[in-house]
């Protein structure tokens, strides 16, 4: 009975488990799923990482190319993310080339990239004007029940940490790079940002880390993003309802100490791959 109802009047039955300040899997409204992280699981990448949270499972390989700096940021290499929702995902998605939600999610990984100040771009270059460190990362969903953002920048922050790049020098004689694989160095991250999603319902209630059917279902969504000192570096929110002042101050409230979570269970895993 309860089945067809949900397929009859999915809203209504979702209000039903709202009313008790619970959701249909169990989860209270502000509560997360289960999240865990993976480092190091691609082999051929320069620094990987498998996310899940949830049922939501993103995996992001960052690979490193030498190429030229531009010549109006000689001093600076480039970081370029792609974030792929591949039909093999979710039934929602269509093969061929990246639809609205995936291009959205890509250029929201580039502006959390830039706000949060991560990498400095400085940190790339080899030598000023002639030879710079490119970064693909390239994040691809393996299974979407929701909150894709979020999952995105977590798998993009690990794969970042797991980077280890060889000492690159210039040959004085023949003016070309040497790479020395031996001797690598770990990629500084200057800033680690936390990305928290929030759905909300009938315009006033909101709850942490949606799932696909909760975002099918709610009346708006907001993604804040928080670095490690607590500091706001960006509000993402693709229109839908909006939010009171208070609403928001709570958001961000919650989302800063989803950080201090998040940071600690990627922390445990680096610990726990390093070699004593």
């Amino acid at each position: 009975m309860a089945t067809a109802f949900k397929t009859v009047e999915p809203l209504e039955y979702y209000r039903r488990f709202l009313k008790e300040n619970c959701r249909p899997d169990g989860r209270e409204l502000g509560e997360f799923r289960a999240t865990t992280v993976n480092i190091g699981s691609i082999t051929t990448a320069d620094g990987s990482a498998l996310v899940k949270l949830g049922n939501t499972t993103v995996i992001c390989g960052v690979k490193a190319e030498l190429a030229a700096p531009a010549a109006d940021s000689a001093d600076q290499g480039y970081i370029v993310p792609n974030v792929e929702l591949p039909s093999l995902c979710s039934t929602r998605f269509r093969s061929g080339p990246p639809g609205e939600e995936a291009q959205a999610a890509s250029q929201f990984i580039a502006d959390v990239i830039e706000s949060s100040q991560m990498i400095a771009k400085e940190d790339l270059c080899i030598t000023n004007g002639k030879l710079a460190w490119v970064l693909y990362c390239d994040i691809m969903c393996l299974d979407y029940d929701g909150n894709i953002l979020d999952a995105s920048a977590f798998a993009l922050l690990a794969a970042l940490k797991n980077v280890q790049l060889p000492s690159v020098t210039i040959n004085e004689e023949t003016g070309l790079p040497e790479v020395n694989l031996k001797q690598k160095n770990p990629l500084i991250i200057r800033k680690h940002p936390v990305a928290t999603s929030f759905a909300i319902f009938d315009d006033t209630l909101l709850i942490v880390d949606p799932t696909a059917e909760e975002e099918d279902l709610a009346t708006g969504t907001v993604t804040i993003v928080t670095d490690d000192e607590d500091r706001l570096c960006s509000v993402y929110k693709p229109g839908g309802s909006p939010l009171t002042g208070a609403k928001l101050q709570d958001c961000i409230t919650r989302a800063i100490t989803r950080h201090k979570e998040v940071k600690k269970l990627i922390d445990k895993v680096i610990k726990s791959i390093k070699p004593n």
